[in-house]
């Protein structure tokens, strides 16, 4: 149960570095995520090869006595002994047990192998032992084999000597930079026999607390003698008890991920606020709506209202001479039916206004940045200015889309054209009615009947009538137009800034708010990494 455990606590961290790695696509160091692709990928390798073997490998220094050690565990001289070996560019294999080891040792690319069947060491049965090149070999290419194989093996064993075991190179490169993998680490002080009982002791006190201070105290240190053979029995026992557990393999992996979630939370820390304030979305919606002109377009609706009405109201005389003044909102490119597909004849923002909206922009990605390390306010700058080019051509859409009220005509400009027009009527008939009575005296005709409306004469009452009471009406609805005027000037740019604000939602505040989001599920991901 114990092991099924692993397994499944295993498969969760993987889960999670997928998840870490789908989301920091283009967002973290490249070199940083080839390292997690590269754990991810040695992981599914190594749980593919099951848990049957366990691959240990012996690790240190040129003169440590790895190969002594080695030889001592295998119970054969399989390794040649000396400060430098003939073929130190290829690590040696051990393999006890009858279970093919073939396909493991192939993704360890470990050429030499000697198998030493069922039946030996017993309590051993499942290991591979390696025998790395020196880490600190002159040659480059034997540093590299054993750095490849210290990342790839389940249980490291650093072999350390008397003389150099406080090497400071060794622990920086080696040692200290493993402390998260302390649980799958044993460090044998190695050619104890070379050194008095109490000299030995006090050297391996030292190594503890040496260890201990690079953050490797749960790494068991252990003395012992391939010559004498002291300590080597507690050092197999160490061995068989990881054997016979299986779980070095994943404890390893587990090891490697939890290091990887450390190093990647070193770019991730922070508290993310994940919410963009209103009064950044008010300003920076200003900015935009200035960039849109939308003073402009809401004084063209104005005076579109205006004219509109007095061609629908005024006196049709006069109503008439104003078709020939351009329709302020045809000036500027604005249809009665909204469409985003068309482009307004609006000027495009000024140097001054794309400075306003680009302050806007530094503010919301400043602030939501506040606190993050790079390379996340970067990528947050780069979010809230993705659309920043298209800006202008999407507020010009955006006005064109937004229905002005241009299309709709009040009923009241109807009834007082038809009323207008009845006025008309009237000052019209008055003025042929006297035109026909002038000719008629200047012929000097019969005079025909008269009607009279108290003292005037009709037809000079309809032609007085007709004229004051539609330069009346036209003033009164001239006032009703300026009023209509400003409200529809109101409800166009309430409309358009509704409009821009959707806009500025949807480029700029979604893009940063996904940014956050993902740092956040990064994080959360990252402790799921941890286990």
């Amino acid at each position: 149960m114990l092991l099924t455990g692993r397994r499944t606590g295993i498969a969760e961290q993987l889960e999670a570095l997928d998840e870490v790695l789908t989301l920091s696509r283009e967002r973290l160091d490249p070199d940083m995520m080839a390292g997690a692709e590269q754990i991810a990928a040695k992981a599914g390798d190594r749980l593919r090869f099951g848990e049957a073997h366990t691959v240990v490998a012996l690790a240190g220094a040129t003169g440590s006595g790895k190969s002594s050690l080695f030889n001592t565990l295998v119970g054969e001289p399989l390794s040649q002994v000396g400060m430098r070996r003939p073929t130190t560019a290829a690590a040696h294999a051990a393999v006890w047990g009858q279970d093919d080891a073939t396909s493991l040792l192939d993704w360890l690319e470990v050429p030499r192998r000697h198998l030493l069947g069922a039946g030996t060491d017993a309590e051993l049965e499942g290991l591979i032992l390696l025998d790395l090149p020196d880490v600190d070999s002159v040659e480059r290419s034997n540093r590299l084999e054993a750095e490849r194989l210290v990342e790839r093996v389940d249980l490291l064993v650093w072999v350390l000597d008397p003389q150099k075991y406080a090497d400071a190179a060794l622990h920086e490169r080696y040692l200290a930079p493993l402390a998260a993998h302390a649980d799958v680490m044993l460090v044998v002080l190695n050619q104890i026999d070379r050194l008095p009982p109490e000299a030995g002791a006090g050297c391996v006190d030292d190594l503890t607390a040496l260890l201990a201070s690079e953050g490797l105290a749960a790494a068991p240190v252990l003395s012992a003698s391939a010559r004498t053979g002291e300590g080597i029995q507690a050092l197999r026992a160490v061995l068989a008890r990881n054997v016979a557990a299986k779980q070095a393999a994943v404890r390893r992996l587990a090891a490697d991920l939890s290091a990887m979630a450390e190093r990647l939370d070193d770019v991730c820390a922070g508290v993310t606020n994940q919410v963009v304030t209103t009064a950044d979305r008010t300003s920076l919606t200003d900015a935009l709506s200035a960039a849109a002109g939308v003073d402009v377009v809401s004084e063209a609706v104005a005076g579109a209202y205006r004219l509109r009405a007095r061609r629908a109201t005024g006196w049709p005389v006069s109503a008439w001479t104003s078709r020939l003044r351009l329709d302020p909102a045809r000036r500027l490119g604005l249809r009665d039916e909204p469409s985003d597909l068309v482009r307004t004849s609006l000027p495009g923002p000024s140097a001054l206004q794309r400075a306003h909206v680009d302050n806007a922009l530094r503010r919301i990605s400043d602030r939501a940045s506040s606190g993050l390390p790079q390379p996340w306010p970067q990528a947050i700058r780069r979010a809230a200015t993705s659309s920043q080019n298209e800006m202008p051509d999407l507020l010009d859409r955006a006005v064109a889309g937004t229905d002005l009220g241009l299309g709709r005509r009040p009923h009241w400009w109807r009834a007082a054209g038809t009323v207008q027009w009845l006025f008309l009527a009237a000052a019209v008939a008055g003025l042929v009615w006297l035109g026909v009575l002038f000719v008629v005296a200047w012929l000097q005709l019969p005079q025909p009947p008269l009607p009279h409306w108290g003292r005037l004469p009709v037809p000079t009452l309809l032609l007085v009538l007709g004229l004051v009471s539609g330069f009346v009406l036209a003033q009164i609805c001239g006032m009703f137009a300026r009023t209509g005027a400003r409200r529809r000037a109101g409800q166009a740019r309430r409309r358009l800034n509704s409009r821009i604000s959707q806009l500025a939602a949807d480029t700029v505040i979604a893009p940063v708010e996904r940014e956050l989001s993902t740092h956040v599920l990064i994080r959360s991901a990252l402790a799921r990494m941890r286990g």
